[in-house]
């Protein structure tokens, strides 16, 4: 099943959208749509053969196991971010289904016939590399420093973000992909910290919880204020 740009819902927003119609039709020509169940993994560490993909619908984890089979969340991809190690023989992380994802998929080969035809493809994919560094090492900044309220309101932040379908303001509601034990691996709190930070930012007037996942924003200023975060800190999908 060859990709469908006309019909994608980050056709505006992906590495791909700097592309003439042209050359998004003959780039899509070389790839595949790929649904993965929540916990599947995309590729493993040590595969020489990962692909590289766009993620179109839902969340992933890049995460590491340590020596003590222990995992480490290193980073989330939401829609519209790219995955991939283009420049490596095998790749050095696991990437993970947080959700239901839905992604784009090609194989290196093709992305790296693409990025020699298309400068502007090269260009984007390059500030996208950027854009993944700030955000790896504003985490490493953030637990490493922030108290554990911070820590949690940023998190809550940046999904919010993510899930707005305007680079202007966040989203009003949105599922939160991880469980509580991802969230405090993440962010180097306990599972009990992270209920009673919950807690604490709903009655705080911030959030409110919805089900099992839900979460609305009731206060969106006031949990910006909280996550330290500014309005320049709104990253576009």
């Amino acid at each position: 099943m060859t990709t469908a740009c006309e019909t994608c819902p980050v056709r505006d927003s992906a590495a791909c959208s700097v592309l003439s119609p042209e050359e998004r039709e003959a780039l899509s020509a070389a790839g595949r749509i790929r649904t993965l169940e929540r916990g599947e993994m995309l590729f493993a560490a040590g595969d020489d053969q990962a692909a590289c993909a766009t993620l179109v619908k839902g969340a992933l984890k890049v995460s590491a196991i340590d020596s003590q089979g222990r995992e480490q969340i290193l980073a989330l991809v939401h829609p519209a971010g790219f995955i991939g190690e283009l420049f490596s023989p095998y790749a050095h992380h696991d990437v993970v289904a947080l959700t239901q994802s839905t992604l784009c998929t090609f194989a290196r080969a093709d992305i790296e016939r693409a990025i020699d035809a298309y400068p502007a493809l090269a260009r984007a994919l390059l500030r996208r590399a950027q854009e993944d560094l700030l955000s790896t090492r504003t985490l490493l900044e953030l637990t490493a420093n922030a108290r554990a309220e911070t820590r949690l309101a940023a998190l809550l932040h940046d999904f919010a973000a993510a899930a707005s379908a305007s680079s202007c303001h966040l989203a009003h509601e949105f599922e939160l992909p991880l469980t509580r034990g991802e969230v405090a691996n993440m962010l180097g709190l306990t599972i009990e910290t992270v209920s009673r930070k919950l807690s604490e930012l709903e009655s705080m007037g911030a959030i409110a919880r919805k089900g099992k996942r839900g979460i609305e924003l009731t206060d969106p200023a006031l949990l910006q204020a909280l996550s330290g975060r500014h309005s320049d800190d709104i990253p576009v999908p």
